[in-house]
């Protein structure tokens, strides 16, 4: 089963290059970010001409999560356990939650969609709502370990976060002032290590990064940045093959600034013969 993560930064905008990338990589599963669509605006047509069913989480123009598989999606949920809300200006804990999360089973494999809060500033709120937003994820997959002993779980998607110095490019992001590379924000991630989710795209893709901005050239540069990331519990890193990322996507006409990365996994019962639906 090949599985893939894209945060496709408008999809009413690149539905064509994402379904033209999804039939011609034989991607089975992608998880998308920024849709920055509701489901009723999704342009389905053109997946399910490709043979993909769609599941999909907005609630207006920003943020937005969905998935496009070839294979059953079942258990879909648009949040996770205790996943905390954001609205400007307001405090509490009873915020409105955003279309941030998305989660899934295809094949007995647990999969979530994720855009994590970017944090905007070191002091905004969002930044606190970011920490708190990553440390509830990374709880809550605590708990659906502990409640399914055994079971393959992968947090997919855009998570904000440079983890190494190596993963940032961008001289724009100035340690000790920018978010993405700051230290609680680093802990933050490296802190799903502590419940068995690792990187499972390193170990096979050491270098190389996942977003450019469209500004300054930061892509002809190569000033990019490592944010986007497939992490698995060790039941789902026992599955993963090969890995890889799709620096390509990034050319071309009206590109998403994010590209794609991609894992194949060794699933008891794949049919590699399958036909493509064209």
């Amino acid at each position: 089963m090949r599985v893939a993560t894209w945060n496709v930064n408008s999809i009413r905008t690149r539905y064509g290059r994402v379904v033209d990338w999804l039939v011609r990589e034989d991607i089975d599963v992608l998880g998308m970010q920024e849709i920055k669509c509701k489901p009723e605006q999704f342009p389905l047509e053109a997946f399910e001409e490709a043979g993909y069913e769609v599941v999909a989480h907005g609630l207006n123009q920003w943020n937005g999560v969905a998935f496009a598989s070839r294979l059953p999606l079942e258990d879909v949920e648009t949040s996770f356990e205790l996943q905390p809300g954001f609205l400007k200006g307001a405090e509490g804990p009873d915020q409105p939650l955003e279309a941030r999360a998305l989660g899934a089973t295809v094949d007995g494999v647990r999969l979530w969609s994720l855009y994590v809060p970017n944090g905007r500033a070191i002091d905004d709120p969002h930044y606190v709502y970011k920490l708190d937003w990553l440390t509830r994820l990374r709880t809550a997959s605590d708990n659906w370990m502990k409640a399914n002993p055994g079971s393959p779980l992968a947090l997919m998607g855009d998570f904000n976060v440079a983890p190494t110095d190596a993963d940032m490019g961008d001289p724009s992001f100035v340690p000790g002032l920018s978010t993405h590379i700051s230290q609680p924000e680093r802990d933050a991630f490296a802190a799903f290590e502590t419940i068995g989710m690792t990187d499972v795209v390193r170990p096979i893709v050491p270098e190389g990064f996942t977003f450019w901005d469209y500004k300054q050239l930061r892509f002809p540069r190569n000033e990019g940045m490592r944010i986007d990331f497939i992490l698995g519990n060790p039941e789902f890193a026992d599955l993963v093959t090969d890995a890889s990322i799709h620096r390509n996507e990034r050319k071309g006409d009206a590109p998403s600034d994010h590209v794609p990365v991609v894992v194949d996994l060794a699933i008891e019962g794949d049919d590699d013969d399958r036909p493509m639906i064209f």
